[in-house]
């Protein structure tokens, strides 16, 4: 059976130091240990330490074929979106890194598929990176649930997600920069709890925007199986229903009609909370994705799906189709 996950994350074994050549910014630097991992410096300060898997792409593919995993779908690790910085800075910050991806794809496109990422401070520089990545291969981005805390309904943003639909791109919506974070630091709380509010936020605001009903041929995937967006549905569908002039300003459709229009991915970590994702949102609406190699991602790649007592057709639409669909793939590409 093919099997794609379409959420991992990687970043280059070497960055440049662009707080020193940019002179101000948490840029992201990698130092070196004895041990073969890195330390994530930002700032300045340490970050987190990662593992060889997070940049070096062999490693990865033996990683995946002990779980008969033949594709992974591949972004930046959020925290390098740098949202913050001056525009032209981040555009140069996109680029370097869509040049690590696209170079990744080109040396095993049968492994790898890329998603970029750009500027979205700065609309006009993000849609001339979507041109370029367009030309260059890519699939589609991945971007951040808010942007240096706007909501991604601002209207600045609108022609980013128009462009994307005019140029077949498929988005993922990551949680990031997660509200609240510096009062819920203790207990992991904004991974925990952060997280997952993020992505029902970024969710909620190109439904009651209007986003996603204008722009009906945009494939958009929520990660982290659409965050707290599906668990509390009735809860959103209540409040539209009850405060339509708080609401339903924008558009007046009513959010739960927007179920299996978009995709998310299958991390759980639950078969029972899956079942119920696939009976609201449909099976070939839910994407394999396991946020590797992150401690807090599917490590064992679908095993729990395997495992399950889900049929046979479930299967192949989390572990490939719906993938397939939403990035606009040949499936015939990835068959060996």
């Amino acid at each position: 059976m093919l099997k794609i996950d379409m959420h991992t994350h990687i970043i280059p074994k070497t960055l440049p130091d662009w707080a020193k050549k940019f002179g101000y910014g948490d840029f992201i630097f990698l130092e070196e240990r004895d041990d073969g991992k890195a330390d994530m410096i930002q700032g300045g300060k340490y970050f987190r330490t990662i593992k060889e898997n997070c940049w070096e792409e062999d490693v990865r593919i033996k990683e995946y074929e002990n779980f008969n995993t033949q594709v992974q779908v591949v972004c930046t690790i959020p925290v390098l979106f740098s949202y913050w910085a001056k525009p032209k800075d981040g555009l140069e910050v996109s680029q370097f890194l869509n040049d690590h991806i696209i170079d990744l794809v080109t040396r095993y496109p049968k492994n790898y598929i890329g998603l970029g990422t750009v500027p979205m401070q700065d609309t006009e520089l993000a849609i001339q990176e979507l041109e370029r990545i367009h030309k260059l291969g890519m699939k589609g981005i991945q971007i951040g649930s808010n942007i240096n805390g706007l909501n991604l309904s601002e209207e600045r943003f609108f022609p980013i997600f128009e462009a994307c639909e005019r140029l077949g791109l498929a988005v993922m919506i990551h949680p990031w920069n997660m509200m609240g974070f510096d009062e819920m630091r203790k207990y992991w709380l904004p991974w925990l709890v952060g997280m997952p509010a993020e992505t029902s936020r970024a969710a909620c605001s190109l439904i009651f925007s209007g986003a996603l009903e204008k722009l009906p041929k945009l494939r958009v995937c929520f990660s982290h199986a659409g965050g707290s967006f599906i668990p509390t549905i009735g809860r959103i569908e209540h409040g539209f229903n009850c405060r339509p002039d708080l609401v339903a300003i924008d558009n007046d459709v009513n959010p739960r009609k927007y179920l299996g229009k978009f995709w998310i991915d299958c991390i759980t970590h639950d078969i029972d909370m899956l079942k119920y994702m696939i009976k609201v949102q449909g099976s070939s609406k839910i994407c394999l994705g396991t946020d590797y190699p992150f401690p807090l991602g599917d490590l064992e790649i679908g095993k729990f799906i395997e495992e399950s007592d889900l049929s046979q057709q479930v299967k192949e639409d989390i572990f490939a189709n719906s993938t397939i669909e939403w990035l606009n793939l040949d499936k015939n590409d990835y068959l060996k």
